[in-house]
């Protein structure tokens, strides 16, 4: 209150108003009080001349002038008033203070020829017999119409003057005393005007801090009380608009936020208002701390500055493709941006959705090259067992080992084609979300047994020696059966298949915390670094003319991945060339 700028601009206007209306009023009433007490003086130094007039009439129409002296003296005593009796030609006949022989004639003074023009006169002047200022009155005393001499009543001005320093004083006094009052009641005033508007302003500057519960209490009636509850009533309305803007706020972030496309907003000066996680991991900005910042400080993405300046330049939405270089392939992302308009239908700003569309594509490249591989797959046996019975069909004459080596091809070939379509429905299958595993508690070993003793005779047509390493405890866990025992027999195919003779192929079963681990090793041709991460991608072959000369279809590893995933595990490959390969399966516990 005592720091309010406004509080001491009003107290110093109602300070100026006081004092002012004070000293008019006090130069107006010492003005009016000097005047008032200047006539009454004169009135009453009138009334002395008039009754001095009668007392000396006499001896102005012929009587004894010495008679007249001596009953001055005896009245000069009795009235503080000089008296002065004058003859019509101007000479003094008689005074209260000096003797009149001694005096000179006062024919010339202003007061006494006012009063032989007007009957009476008045004059301030310097008195050289006195030694001070007085005040005269003449009055003309008349017989017949004509003057026989005149009457002059004077008094000093210093009595005067003291009078009217006295009166002067009082109003003085009672001016300040004034002042004081009115100076307290324009403290009180100012501080009652400004209390509730410096309460105003607090809560204004907390409401512009966003604090919306500070109340202003205002008990008056007047405009001022009115101003009060309107901004109580303003500060309710505002804090309600400012909660329904922060939920709007927060379900706008929350949907920002959980959004699976990145969204990136800006201005009119392409200045960064709004952008979500998924966009900052897109173009790799720093989230939040590029809020503010023009886009092309944001991020270096050319394709989104680019297509965000066309949307404010044009108006028009825009489409566009980022694709940004990754470690096993290229990051698509599709861009689209749409200018941001206000209530008039001005561009303000535009947004860009980010749609990550990598795996789509990813997904439709391996569509491609699965209809590609699988009608090339599908072709090739088809086409062989085409051939074959033309040739038959067309050679009626030929010799019966011949045709015996032709059917036999057929078959191999029918045989390769019953492979593939099984490993297709197997391999769809497991990759339909329809499709469930029948589950059941099963101990490891046996399924894993199974297949190692139906391998055991393929391993040893080849030279190949087949071993199980299992520990004498079960371990159990919750799978299917059959799908354990495909997938030990795809890997084993492969060992069997690529582990020249003399070789060896071991399959250990172990415990590893709270998985169990099924591994395959061989001591086959092995496999390069380049080739691991996509030997589990459907028909993908390191060496395609040797796995078809095998037997392979392409789909073995891809269907063991599959059945791994589907029971919550996952596969592993260990290889180095010349040195033999490690698959490695793990399957959480029952």
């Amino acid at each position: 209150m005592i720091r309010s700028r406004f509080f001491w601009k009003l107290y110093a206007g109602l300070t100026a108003v006081v004092v002012v209306s004070v000293a008019v009023i006090g130069v107006l009433l010492a003005r009016q009080i000097t005047q008032d007490s200047i006539t009454e003086i004169e009135e009453n130094l009138r009334g002395r001349a008039v009754v001095l007039a009668e007392l000396a009439r006499t001896a102005l129409e012929g009587g004894d002038a010495r008679d007249l002296r001596g009953r001055l003296r005896d009245i000069s005593a009795a009235v503080p008033e000089r008296l002065t009796v004058l003859g019509a030609d101007g000479a003094v006949l008689a005074d209260t203070e000096r003797d009149p022989l001694a005096m000179d004639s006062h024919a010339d003074r202003t007061e006494v020829q006012a009063a032989r023009e007007r009957g009476s006169g008045r004059a301030v002047r310097y008195s050289q017999t006195l030694d001070t200022r007085l005040m005269y009155f003449a009055l003309a005393v008349k017989r017949g119409g004509e003057p026989v001499g005149y009457v002059r009543t004077s008094m000093p001005l210093t009595r005067i003057d003291a009078r009217l320093a006295a009166l002067r004083r009082r109003v003085l006094l009672g001016g300040l005393a004034a002042v004081a009052v009115g100076l307290g009641l324009a403290f009180v005033f100012a501080r009652r005007v400004t209390r509730p508007l410096a309460a105003m302003t607090r809560a204004a500057e907390a409401l512009a801090g966003g604090d919306t519960d500070w109340r202003v209490e205002v008990a008056s009636d007047d405009e001022i009380g009115t101003l009060g509850r309107a901004f109580q009533a303003m500060t309710a309305a505002l804090r309600d608009r400012m909660d329904t803007i922060t939920a709007d706020r927060n379900k706008a972030l929350a949907i920002l936020g959980s959004m699976v496309e990145g969204v990136v907003a800006v201005d009119h000066e392409e200045r960064v208002v709004q952008l979500n996680a998924h966009a900052a991991e897109i173009l790799a900005t720093g989230g939040e701390d590029c809020l503010g910042q023009r886009i092309w400080e944001a991020t270096r993405r050319q394709e989104v500055c680019r297509v965000l300046g066309a949307a404010l330049r044009s108006g028009r939405d825009q489409r566009a493709e980022l694709r940004i270089p990754a470690g096993r392939g290229d990051r698509h992302v599709e861009l689209r941006a749409s200018p941001l308009r206000d209530a008039a239908g001005r561009t303000v700003g535009a947004v860009v959705l980010l749609h990550d569309v990598t795996e789509p594509r990813r997904l439709e490249t391996m569509r491609r090259d699965f209809v590609a591989n699988v009608s090339h797959e599908l072709k090739t046996p088809l086409t062989a067992i085409h051939g074959l019975v033309e040739t038959l069909l067309d050679d009626e004459a030929m010799a019966g080992e011949t045709r015996q080596r032709f059917l036999a091809k057929i078959r191999s070939q029918a045989d390769r084609l019953l492979a593939l379509v099984t490993d297709l429905l197997s391999l769809s299958r497991f990759e339909s979300r329809e499709h469930r595993l029948d589950r059941r508690p099963v101990s490891l070993r046996e399924p894993v047994a199974e297949s190692v003793e139906r391998h055991q005779a393929e391993a040893e047509r080849k030279g190949v020696a087949l071993v199980l390493d299992a520990p004498p405890e079960p371990v159990e866990l919750l799978a299917d059966a059959e799908a354990l025992r495909q997938v030990v027999d795809n890997l084993l195919q492969n060992a069997i298949r690529y582990t020249p003779h003399g070789g060896r192929v071991v399959v250990r079963i172990r415990r590893e915390a709270d998985h169990a681990a099924i591994a395959v090793e061989d001591t086959g041709i092995g496999i390069e670094p380049r080739h691991q991460a996509r030997l589990f991608e459907r028909f993908y072959r390191v060496d395609t003319a040797r796995s078809r000369a095998l037997g392979g279809t392409g789909l073995g590893l891809s269907i063991v991945k599959h059945i791994a995933e589907a029971h919550g595990g996952d596969v592993a490959v260990e290889s180095e060339p010349g040195r033999g390969s490690t698959f490695r399966v793990r399957l959480p516990l029952a």
